[in-house]
């Protein structure tokens, strides 16, 4: 469904008026009477501090952590902005606290960290991190992001999740499943290239890698990734070829192209050469590396799926992040491993195969069918939290990532399913 691009001046209205910024605070206890007073704040407000003091724990009891997740950047890669600074990312932070709250119910504070330091950043985000049930690090640039993410899943036992990496990874891993089923391909045969080698596509690459992909072919702004080359970074060297490849040679009856680069970085041409009905990911947002009805045009058999909510297949992180924060934090997950986004993935195709609502037909002004043109499920699909939030859950438990005793997976749907 098509929709009139917003002015730049009504973008600024939007965030200025009635008052500025999308976020607020509100409370959830009455304070009215002298006695609401006094036990919202003192002397009652002691009574909790000291049972905390005994058992840590009992902040999940007591306070706002259990539903409370934090987004945090450093502004250094914003969206389409580059490094903008943090001030600047402000309003991308509280737009994604927005998405949190209106997708899985989770209250969200954004944080903007005033430093390119990977230590200084670290040591901030630690000393925060008791305030919160789960950390979302958002538009940090690549190689920085992967040390400080490292870094902050080994230090803190609340889930942490850079959600430029592996919300893409998520959701494109979702669409590549669905696209195999419509193709008849097996995922352990699939060649995959993928154009780019920043965070999302060095994440892309490992989940697809996790599914069981074994013939992945990695370009970055010099070329084919290979091991002739003395220029890579330890993260770029995981995806290197066995030997001297040409860009043309690697998209020779490839399977699968994942753009997550800019527009221009591969071509019809290199379409022309892919299999069969080529599986083509031209994620670069706002403007893809290739646009939908070129690649239709020279490849009319292709799957195509972009980051653009204006064609077909949208690969949308809001897909992913709200309801893979939801499972992790409502089963006390101490991270988000692979088993947990894997079971996302698995999640999110699997709904797109389901019937679609009557709702979401009416919503969007066409029957919406599983097949070429619909591979992963629309943002507004009601069933998301539940489905995909459960498998998350469910992953944390079995994979050991999550220590609750006697974990009701069907009670926890129901509960999901009462939040929005």
């Amino acid at each position: 469904m098509s929709k009139r691009s917003a002015t730049d001046q009504e973008a600024l209205d939007y965030h200025e008026f009635p008052q500025p910024g999308k976020i607020s605070v509100e409370t959830t206890k009455t304070v009215d009477t002298q006695q609401d007073l006094s036990l919202a704040y003192t002397p009652g407000v002691a009574i909790p501090c000291l049972e905390i003091e005994k058992n840590p724990d009992d902040a999940y009891r007591y306070t706002a952590k259990k539903n409370l997740v934090a987004v945090i950047s450093n502004g250094t890669a914003v969206l389409g902005l580059g490094n903008i600074g943090a001030l600047a990312s402000k309003p991308v932070m509280e737009g994604k606290s927005v998405l949190f709250k209106n997708f899985s119910g989770l209250d969200c504070f954004d944080i903007e960290v005033d430093t390119e330091s990977i230590d200084r950043f670290c040591s901030v985000v630690t000393a925060i991190a008791p305030t919160f049930g789960g950390i979302n690090l958002e538009d940090i640039k690549a190689p920085e992001c992967f040390e400080i993410e490292r870094r902050l899943v080994e230090e803190l036992n609340i889930p942490v999740m850079h959600d430029d990496q592996h919300g893409t990874a998520v959701i494109s891993a979702a669409g590549i499943i669905n696209a195999c089923e419509v193709t008849h391909r097996k995922i352990e045969d699939l060649k995959v290239v993928v154009v780019g080698a920043g965070a999302a596509a060095i994440s892309c690459a490992r989940l697809y890698k996790k599914l069981g992909v074994r013939e992945i072919y990695m370009l970055d702004s010099k070329g084919v990734i290979h091991n002739g080359r003395s220029d890579l970074n330890a993260f770029k060297r995981e995806f290197c070829a066995g030997g001297y490849m040409t860009h043309s040679e690697v998209f020779e009856c490839a399977d699968v192209v994942v753009g997550l680069s800019r527009p221009g970085t591969f071509s019809v041409e290199d379409i022309k050469s892919m299999a069969n009905e080529p599986i083509v990911f031209t994620l670069a947002n706002p403007t893809p590396e290739i646009f939908p009805e070129e690649v239709m045009k020279a490849r009319p058999d292709a799957v195509v799926a972009t980051g653009r909510s204006d064609f077909d297949n949208q690969v949308n992180n809001v897909l992913g992040f709200p309801f893979i924060f939801r499972g992790a934090m409502d089963v006390r997950a101490c991270k988000i491993n692979d088993e947990m986004k894997i079971a996302a993935a698995y999640a999110l195709a699997d709904l797109a195969r389901s019937e679609v609502p009557k709702y979401l037909n009416e919503l969007y002004g066409k029957k919406i069918k599983f097949g070429k043109n619909y591979l992963i499920p629309k943002p507004f699909d009601k069933r998301l939290i539940v489905e995909i939030s459960s498998a998350v859950a469910q992953a944390a438990i079995d994979s050991g990532a999550s220590f609750m005793k006697g974990f009701d997976i069907k009670a926890y749907r129901k509960e999901l399913a009462k939040i929005l």
